[in-house]
């Protein structure tokens, strides 16, 4: 395991946060719409369990995609350290 600066510490820090609040946002959307769309209808009390449970799940299962989508773009990884630039003999981010 090799060294990271603080700079590149806080950047994996914020990078998660990110991936957390934005995953968070998108299971509360995706909640709000299956389950309080028996709320809004006026469905039966049976009904409107089954949708908030339908809805948890597939809030669950948004949460869980877009962190592990969001985490495996990072551009630092266990072992893959900082992108190299795209073109050939430029050997500084910034060139």
């Amino acid at each position: 395991m090799g060294t990271r600066s603080r700079a590149e510490r806080a950047a994996i820090t914020i990078g998660i946060g990110y991936a957390l609040v934005g995953a968070l946002v998108a299971a509360a959307v995706v909640f709000g719409a299956i389950g309080g769309f028996g709320y809004a209808v006026e469905l039966p009390r049976p009904l409107r369990r089954v949708l908030l449970l339908i809805g948890g799940g597939c809030a669950l299962v948004v949460f869980v995609w877009r962190t592990v989508h969001v985490l495996w773009r990072l551009p630092y990884g266990a072992d893959r350290g900082p992108r190299q630039p795209s073109q050939p003999g430029r050997t500084r981010p910034d060139s």
